[in-house]
């Protein structure tokens, strides 16, 4: 199944079985706004365990934004096709299509950009690429952080060399500013490690606008228990009415707002675990 949410004004979230597993998403644009989403969100499947989640967020807030976003998106896609075919492994044909993007943008000139944001998930595991602020995250039922992805900006990098705590962060008057972006002639792909999932553990792929209205601990809070469907419509609407309404120091910063999760089925990462315990007690008979 191949999905992208293009200018989406959706006012619930969606939820379909995807890969191994279940998928919400949810794109809308910033409160108040009048001009379209410039956030694309994607779900592409490679086979039938293996896919990618695709979040990507215009840049500059003009039509040429809205436009590099979704370049971005169908660059992926026409590598990901090449590589359905068997002439490209699934991280081939993502690596390639961030490539493409990147001088594909370039050629739309004016200052075009986009950030890029995927979650590759083959059978059991996942592995984040991204340039720019969109986040790749995995959390585990039990509320463990287990990745995340550094955005790509002076803040980003202040938080992750201990300069700036994260209440410092999601308030700092260059929050916005952002250091590497497909349509830069100088742009980086940034390949995270490969994690096992884990039965429970949710993915989440999402634009600047979720996380500049939460604390990383409130979502971890709230993704890692309740139906994913459940989990989905309270981030979306915690989310909204922060953007709306200013109150005290709690983040609030009006964006365009999207954002995939996946979670894997119980009885898939089950298996799996079982596979591997098994293998082991037999290596070591």
């Amino acid at each position: 199944m191949d999905e992208i949410f293009l200018e989406a004004a959706m006012e619930s979230v969606e939820v379909r079985e995807f890969l191994a597993g279940t998928v919400a998403v949810f794109s809308t644009p910033s409160p108040g706004k009048t001009s379209p989403n410039e956030d694309v969100a994607a779900l592409f499947a490679y086979e039938p365990a293996g896919g990618v989640l695709v979040i990507c967020d215009g840049v500059g807030g003009s039509p040429l934004g809205r436009h590099a976003s979704r370049v971005a998106v169908e660059e992926v896609r026409a590598h990901l096709e090449v590589a359905a075919s068997g002439q490209q492994s699934l991280r081939e044909a993502i690596l390639n299509g961030i490539e493409s993007a990147n001088r594909s943008v370039l050629d739309l000139g004016q200052g075009a950009a986009t950030t890029i944001a995927i979650a590759e998930i083959q059978a059991d595991s996942v592995r984040p690429y991204h340039a720019g602020d969109s986040v790749v995250l995995v959390t585990g039922q039990r509320g463990r952080l287990r990745l995340q992805t550094i955005a790509h900006s002076p803040v980003g990098y202040a938080v992750e060399s201990g300069m700036l705590d994260q209440d410092e962060a999601v308030h700092h008057e260059e929050r916005h500013l952002v250091s590497n972006v497909v349509g830069a002639q100088e742009m980086r792909i940034e390949v995270g490690p490969g994690i096992d999932l884990r039965a429970r553990d949710t993915v989440l792929v999402a634009s600047d606008g979720l996380f500049d209205n939460f604390y990383v601990e409130e979502i971890v809070r709230l993704v890692r228990t309740g139906p994913l469907e459940q989990v989905a419509a309270a981030l979306a609407h915690r989310c909204l009415e922060r953007m709306r309404v200013a109150e005290g120091d709690r983040p609030g910063k009006p964006d365009d707002l999207s954002f995939i999760l996946y979670r894997p089925t119980r009885s898939s990462a089950s298996r799996r675990i079982s596979a591997a315990s098994s293998g082991r007690k037999h290596s070591s008979a």
